[in-house]
């Protein structure tokens, strides 16, 4: 069959689906008591933060943060990556600070420093791993604690501004810019809190939006996301953007590989990301073949995975996979057909000019 498409997940698809369209039934009612009980939570943190009996601590440079409103895929690591080479541009120093989600180490850690990469992705995660490989001489920290995090990034590697990665929901670490990535398309799924719905916090969250961005790809239109935007957020510049490969290379021998070698081939994608309806997007933009196998968010790929890969592979040309999900194969590659690895970079459509004044108003 012609153009990459997404094999079926069972659970997995019919959560994505129920967040897109919502649930019925004894699902929908337990997944939506359970949306009422996280919901109580968030009123209760915004209670105590907005009665100042929790502070946000302040760090001495600027710090920018890239997030969401809803669970993953709204390109926020790319996103990342833009600002950091924003601020560089502006004469900064930044550094990227990240939770580190699904490593396997705690605490504060650095990552990368100006010089090289320190840890392995076990143990800085896959996200800043691979924001540590796409901005050499950036430093990247991992820590839950933000403040901490920031803190050593500035002390240790001489940061003079902080970019968060997935940091809108974090209130610990007062903030100069906050970012709001967002889908072009169904940007709020059902408009219903996690577990019933998408939603990491009620859309009234976008008050504390600075700028919003709304991705997507082809012609990207913000006509879904514009009237929360103007109810929520009527200060807050609307941009769009679309995720644009920029590059191909060979994920075992490290070489480059032009992105025309694999129009018309016979592929097996396959991928463990939030979006990969996304990444199936961009293989049928590469004009690439095959059914895209999908995998959970972060998952860290087995000997067995791969193995079962090859095998799926026998009569395909090549493997074809994300960064984020080289970076979790990698350890366990071995012979075998090919593997191109798909680089990708958001581009700025409308917006360009309220992004770069967004940035210039946070300097200190």
């Amino acid at each position: 069959m012609h153009g990459a498409r997404m094999s079926h997940r069972g659970v997995a698809d019919r959560l994505v689906s129920g967040w897109d369209e919502g649930f019925t039934g004894a699902a929908g009612v337990a997944l939506g008591a359970a949306s009422a009980a996280y919901g109580g939570l968030l009123r209760t943190r915004g209670w105590l933060y907005g009665r100042g009996m929790l502070r946000p601590r302040e760090l001495p440079v600027p710090v920018v943060s890239l997030g969401n409103v809803t669970v993953g895929g709204t390109g926020k690591t790319p996103a990342v990556e833009l600002a950091v080479r924003t601020l560089a541009e502006q004469g900064h120093r930044p550094a990227v600070v990240s939770r580190g989600y699904g490593r396997k180490t705690r605490g504060v850690h650095v990552v990368a420093d100006a010089a090289s990469i320190r840890v392995e992705p076990e143990e800085a995660g896959d996200e800043p791993f691979l924001l540590a490989r796409r901005l050499p001489g950036v430093p990247v920290v991992v820590g839950a604690d933000r403040w901490a995090a920031g803190r050593l990034a500035i002390d240790a590697c001489g940061a003079t501004a902080i970019v968060l990665d997935d940091g809108f929901q974090q209130r610990t670490l007062v903030t100069s810019l906050d970012v709001v990535m967002t889908r072009a398309r169904r940007p709020w799924g059902n408009g219903r809190l996690l577990p019933a719905g998408p939603l990491r916090e009620p859309l009234s969250a976008l008050t504390r939006a600075d700028l919003v961005v709304a991705v997507g790809h082809g012609l990207v239109r913000a006509d879904e996301v514009s009237p929360a935007v103007r109810r929520w957020a009527p200060h807050a510049p609307l941009a769009t953007a679309t995720l644009e490969p920029i590059g191909c290379w060979d994920g075992r021998r490290m070489e480059p590989v032009p992105l025309a070698r694999l129009a018309g081939a016979r592929a097996l994608p396959f991928a463990g990301i939030a979006a990969p309806a996304a990444f199936a997007a961009t293989l049928r933009e590469l004009d690439v073949t095959g059914e895209l196998v999908v995998y959970p968010d972060h998952h860290w790929y087995s000997a067995a995975d791969v193995r079962e890969l090859y095998r799926r592979a026998a009569d395909a040309d090549a493997l074809v996979t994300t960064e984020k999900d080289w970076v979790r194969v990698r350890a366990h590659l071995r012979g075998g057909p090919p593997l191109y690895v798909v680089s990708v970079a958001l581009r700025l459509v409308d917006g360009g000019a309220d992004w770069a004044r967004a940035f210039e108003r946070c300097r200190l």
